[in-house]
């Protein structure tokens, strides 16, 4: 997932997604614990997703601050 992507998306939706991302991760890590995890990278891949999603939804309540100050 682009960073850019991230951007034009809103707040409620980053947040839906950060939501799916969690849920992966728990059961991506179920998985990798009992040996049935195939695709050992998605783990990265969620993981750097959800810290894409998190700094852009800090970004957006930064600049909605910067705004009302």
């Amino acid at each position: 997932m682009k960073a850019a992507e991230l951007r034009a998306k809103t707040a409620d939706e980053l947040k839906s997604q950060l939501g799916d991302l969690r849920k992966e991760a728990f059961n991506l890590r179920f998985q990798r614990a009992s040996g049935q995890l195939e695709n050992t990278a998605r783990v990265r891949e969620v993981r750097r997703d959800i810290a894409r999603i998190k700094t852009m939804l800090r970004e957006k309540t930064a600049a909605v601050a910067a705004k009302g100050a």
